[in-house]
């Protein structure tokens, strides 16, 4: 499975995700497989200003099935899921903790209100 997490920092499994999808600097893809083995990349967000729809597109486009988030609008899953991606949102934690509570089954959905919806402004 292709996963893709919005990340606040370059700096490895340590990294943190960011507040808001759209806006992060960074995105993390991860390759994780059945025997819950992983590989993982983080690249830089190359449309940190964009507009509505080209962050799912650009995800689609990668091959990703799941969008790990912390906020994320209404309009935006629904162009994830039109595009067959699921989304999980109100996630929080580094790059490590989010893959190990995929690979342990215990990522679950919740509601979040976005507090900020730049990145420079923290989690």
């Amino acid at each position: 499975m292709k996963i893709a997490i919005p990340l606040i920092e370059n700096i490895g499994k340590d990294s943190r995700i960011s507040e808001h999808f759209g806006h992060a600097p960074y995105f993390a893809f991860v390759d994780l497989k059945e025997n819950k083995e992983y590989s993982y990349e983080i690249e830089k967000n190359p449309l940190e200003n964009h507009s509505t729809g080209e962050i799912p597109q650009y995800m689609h486009e990668k091959g990703v099935e799941l969008m790990v988030v912390r906020g994320i609008g209404m309009k935006a899953i629904n162009v994830f899921e039109n595009l067959n991606i699921q989304v999980i949102r109100g996630v929080d934690g580094t790059l490590k903790e989010i893959i190990e509570a995929i690979s342990s089954n215990n990522l679950k959905d919740r509601d979040y209100t976005v507090k900020s919806k730049f990145h420079d402004q923290g989690v």
